[in-house]
Order: structure tokens, then sequence, then C-alpha cells
């Protein structure tokens, strides 16, 4: 029968209650679990009513006071950090690499599975990139590579040139990919020559953050410019975490295709893009209804809040990239014994939520996520509202409580490429 918490979950994850019942009904004939659903909301309440306690407020607290005394913690916490860091000025091109050595400590890369350097190179012998030559003064590539490092100028494609030339040329040579064109090397984290800086501003502005990757080539990178915005030493601290995390994840995926068919290139690119399923699912029969889960590698509410796929029960490796970062969060203080930093609050809050009353008596979604309310606190001129992050979390967590989380993570890797599995 259906209760309250099933409304509660239901209503935290934006879908029908009654769909939520069914699926739990489904997973407790396979798994032989019952309650699942009751224990999640039992311990997101018992989280919340702690975490309130910590903050100084209590369950009839108002949204806004609970957004600030959320936002003030992660302030806090941020400058805690950025004094450890003995960052001087984030103005300083040296902190971009002071923060990467102090995460390089936190999460040693490992090694993995990338792009060969010289096929990299043919790659941009080929297909030239006229706006880094522009940037860097260059006429022609061959000149460029033998006096710049490839990494930075790959990881310049991502700010400097078009995404359409991108996508639509450059990019278009990895059909030719083969399996003899990977090979194992180290992942690499580091911050990138200062003279990317002035080139790189309009995206950093644009995008709100000084850090990506490149997963086929194995690099993390962060543009020694900052936004000098509260908030940010936190933000790029879990960013660069998450992101030693995401690129371990698909260098696996990597190797794995190393021992299919012919169909090499085509899984990479496929896992390059974030590729989804796109097409609904047929209606199964009632009789042999089994539990369907989709396989979502992107967080599609930040494009459209609406979209379908938002509206089923999903998996999403992403969310479990950022747990992963949020545990090295709370380690911190076990690496650096002598940083007592309070970030051990934050200990398996990236799925926990509810929904609190604004001054007028709405109804509105409050994530304890970490990396939500870092975004927002970034973002907090802008009036946005980060809850992504914390809802495909809880999806991660229903799975988790019916499977475990070895088997979250096997799913991801075994079902990526068709976008759901049915269990």
């Amino acid at each position: 029968m259906i209760n309250s918490y099933h409304e509660k979950i239901a209503n935290i994850l934006r879908v029908d209650k009654r769909h939520l019942f069914q699926l739990e009904q489904d997973l407790e004939k396979i798994t032989g679990k019952a309650g699942v659903i009751q224990r999640i909301a039992e311990e997101n309440e018992r989280l919340v009513s702690e975490k309130l306690d910590q903050l100084g407020l209590n369950r009839h607290a108002k949204a806004v006071d609970i957004y600030n005394a959320l936002i003030s913690k992660v302030e806090s916490d941020d400058l805690r950090l950025f004094e450890y860091i003995k960052i001087d000025s984030l103005k300083n091109p040296d902190s971009a690499q002071k923060i990467a050595d102090f995460v390089k400590v936190l999460h040693p890369p490992g090694r993995g599975t990338f792009l060969k350097i010289e096929k990299a190179k043919k790659f941009l012998i080929a297909e030239p990139p006229k706006k880094i030559l522009e940037a860097l003064g260059y006429k022609y590539v061959e000149e460029m590579l033998e006096k710049e490092d490839i990494l930075e100028v790959y990881s310049a494609l991502r700010f400097l040139e078009d995404r359409d030339w991108l996508n639509d040329v450059f990019f278009k040579q990895y059909e030719s990919l083969r399996m003899e064109d990977f090979e194992e090397r180290q992942i690499v984290l580091r911050a990138l020559n200062p003279k990317w800086g002035v080139a790189a501003e309009r995206f950093v502005a644009k995008k709100y953050h000084n850090v990506s990757h490149l997963k086929e080539l194995g690099v993390i990178f962060i543009i020694p410019i900052f936004l000098n915005i509260s908030g940010e030493t936190l933000r790029l601290v879990s960013l660069l975490s998450h992101y030693l995390n995401e690129v371990k994840f698909y260098s696996e995926l990597f190797a794995e295709y190393k021992k299919s068919d012919g169909t090499f290139a085509q899984k990479v690119i496929s896992l390059l893009r974030g590729d989804v399923l796109e097409e609904r699912l047929s209606e199964q029969i009632p009789e042999a209804r089994r539990a369907r889960f989709l396989l979502v590698q992107r967080y599609l509410a930040k494009d459209d809040p609406n979209d379908w796929r938002l509206f089923e029960p999903r998996i999403n490796p992403e969310a479990l990239h950022w747990q992963r970062a949020e545990e090295d969060m709370v380690r911190i203080m076990e690496v650096y014994p002598d940083f007592h930093n309070g970030l051990d609050f934050w200990k398996g809050l990236g799925w926990v939520g509810d929904y609190f009353k604004t001054d007028v008596g709405v109804d509105v979604l409050a994530s304890f996520n970490l990396i939500d309310t870092t975004m927002a606190l970034v973002m907090q001129k802008e009036l946005v509202k980060y809850l992504y992050h914390h809802q495909e979390a809880l999806w991660n967590k229903i799975f988790v409580g019916y499977f475990g989380e070895e088997e979250l993570a096997r799913r991801c890797k075994a079902h990526i490429l068709e976008g759901y599995f049915e269990v």
C-alpha cells in the first residue's frame, strides 16, 4: 500500500508515487528486500534533523533560513580550505597549481588507458586549430607542436575553438580510431601555463568555472584565472576530485572496449558525446514486466528540467563520481591531519534533502548536497539554486538499497552504451 514514505520520496524525485510504489514492489520480488523506500525516507529525515540541529535550526525553519545556513557553512569551509592551502590571492596564477598539488596528495592520480600522444599530434596536423595558432602567434601546427606542450594545446581546444568546428570537423577524425591508438599511462592533473589565462577569460566568465578535462587523453586541467567568487576554492577542489574519478571510470571503459570487435571507434565516440537513450522504451506486458532503469551519464536537468528521462527510474555514473568526490572532501582531515576543517558535516549528504516552506507558505526543495550548495554559492548573484546533483544521487541511493554500490558501479559500465537495463 502506498504510504507517506512513498509520497515523500516521490515528491523529492518529482515522480508519480504510484510508479515508485510499483518499482518497489518489483524490486522486492527480485531481491527479497522489503521496506527499502521507508528506510531511505527515515534515514533522510534523521540526517536532515541532525544537520539542522548542527546549523542551529529546527524542522520548522523557513526554506530561506536553511538555504542561507547551508551557504554560510560552505563559505566557512571554503575560507578554511583557502587559508590551509596558503593561497595568498586567487589573482595569483600560482594559486591554481597550489590547488592542483593539494588535490594530488588527497587523491593521487592513477594510471589509465588513453589516446597516444603521437595520434593526438596527427589529428592537430590534419585539422589545424586556427584560433589556438592565432592566440599563440604561430603559422603552422608543426612549429607550435615543437615549442608547446601538446596536452595544453589539446586543453585549449575546449575553450578557444568553436564548438561546431570541434564537433563537425576536428572530432570527426575520431571515427578513424583503432584499438592500437590507445596506451596505458599516468593521469595528468595540472594548472595550465598562465599565458592561456587571457585567451580563456571569456570561457571562464561564461561557464562560471575554470576547470575541465579530456577523457580521451587522461588530462584534467585548471585555467589559471579565477572569478574571485566566494566558494571558489572548495568548488575547485571538489571538481578536481570528481574529474579524477570520472577520468578513471572512462579509462576503464576504453580498456574494456579494446577487447571488442570493429566497433571500438563508435563506442569511444559515444562515451565522449555522453550519449543517452533518445527514444522512450516500449511499454512492458504486465505479466512479463521487469524493473527497468535508465542509465543517464549526463545531468539532463541542466539543459531541460522537464526532460522526460528525469521522470523515469535511473542510475547515473556522474552522481557516483560526485559521491566519491564528496568522500574525498571528508577525508581531507585524514590525509592532512593538521587540517581541522569541519567538512565531515557533509558526510553522506549527497542524496539528502527535503521540502521546507517559504515565507508565503510555499513548499520548496532544499538540497543538502555539498556540490549543489557550493554551486549555488558560486552562482548566488544569478539567483540560481541547484538541486539536480541531489536528485540523481537519490536515485543511485535507491538502487544501492537493493543491490549495493558495487553492483551500481558494475551496471554503470555494463550498460552505458545501451542507456538502460532490466533487472
